[in-house]
């Protein structure tokens, strides 16, 4: 692999030199554990000054992973069905966390165009289904297609969410990528979706390894439910202090937003490169900072030639050694904060012009 042509995931960028540095200060001798320390009083205050919820309790967890569970088996109960979309985090990515985590809650697919779930297909989906086994609703947010909701799309969700008393979970692990999409504040896009609970993602974003189960405003008991669950997981870290001090770095002066900024910069950058190239076509509208795009066999191959990493769109993984040349295969790239604009030109200069086995321009998805 290349580390100038590494496009495989925001996981795989470094982390900011602030937030190595708030970690170092961490370091400097004791504090209490498990969340009885400064730092953690100021992430907490932090967070909610950020998503403008005075009320909310905010629980730091290592992983995406255990965010969602554990923010999803608050909302819901054993017999539960979670409304999500068909490529969701949650049901393709977890191997079942939500289950394990709530006792045997299950998800409830609904159909996606680019990623996203439209208020009428969740509110059909919602219909037919009992309404004792109802649980709640995840919306992800980027979308695992990289789109964003807009603010309205978010609302029409709200009042599927309303309709059917159910509490609304937002998977967030880009959602500073899709704040800075749209050029709201994190808080407007909350309230927008009227979500009970959020998934506050970090890692992805340039941190070492810290997510938070954000409850908004959660009625008289929810938040000890959540905190005996976190204990119950296993996931309540003793040195906490260490989770903590990335999220003050990372939200206390809005780094988060120009960390955000530069990825999605880079992103769209690279999407208008590979766009206009004629034998590549896009699968999805790039509004984040992830690009799904249609490649040849022949420019795959080429771009693995160069070292570059990045990861296929299409499951089952094709064998690139096999097939018809001219057959397009799906491939995202994932830009990360460090990412600048040079990064993803080598990766277009990989591609250079149209060779004889590149095949023509497929028609364009989007």
């Amino acid at each position: 692999m290349s580390a100038d042509l590494c496009f495989a995931s925001d996981n795989a960028g470094p982390v900011h030199p602030a937030i190595l540095d708030a970690l170092t200060q961490a370091n400097r001798g004791r504090a209490m554990p498990y969340g009885a320390d400064d730092w953690t009083a100021r992430a907490v205050a932090a967070v909610r000054e950020t998503f403008e919820a005075p009320r909310a309790e905010v629980l730091l967890v290592p992983t995406g992973i255990a965010a969602n569970a554990l923010a999803l088996a608050t909302l819901t109960r054993p017999w539960s069905r979670v409304f999500c979309t068909d490529i969701a985090h949650v049901e393709l990515d977890e191997a079942g966390a939500l289950g394990l985590a709530s006792g045997g809650a299950e998800t409830a697919l609904v159909p996606s165009v680019h990623g996203r779930m439209a208020g009428e297909a969740l509110a059909a989906r919602a219909a037919a289904e009992p309404a004792a086994r109802r649980g709640a609703i995840s919306v992800t947010q980027l979308t695992e297609a990289g789109t964003v909701y807009t603010l309205d799309a978010l609302s029409a969700l709200a009042e599927v969410a309303r309709t059917h008393g159910l509490p609304l979970h937002l998977d967030g692990a880009r959602w500073s990528n899709a704040a800075v999409a749209l050029g709201c504040t994190p808080g407007e896009m909350v309230r927008a979706a009227g979500a009970a609970a959020l998934s506050l993602g970090a890692s992805k974003a340039g941190a070492m390894g810290v997510e938070a189960v954000v409850l908004v405003d959660p009625p008289p008991g929810l938040a000890d439910e959540a905190r005996l669950r976190r204990q119950r997981m296993g996931l309540r870290v003793s040195k906490h202090r260490y989770l903590a001090a990335q999220l003050v770095a990372w939200l206390e002066g809005g780094l988060w937003r120009d960390m955000a900024e530069t990825a999605n910069m880079a992103a769209l950058r690279l999407a208008h490169g590979l766009a206009a190239h004629p034998a590549v076509t896009l699968d999805h509208p790039a509004e984040g900072n992830m690009v799904f795009a249609r490649l040849t066999r022949a420019l795959h191959r080429r771009l693995r030639a160069a070292g570059a990493a990045y990861y296929p769109s299409d499951l089952p993984e094709p064998d690139l050694d096999s097939g018809a040349d001219g057959a397009p295969l799906g491939a995202r790239f994932v830009c990360d904060w460090a990412t600048d604009a040079g990064r993803g030109d080598a990766l277009l200069a990989v591609l250079g012009r149209v060779e004889e086995g590149d095949g023509p321009r497929a028609p364009r998805a989007v």
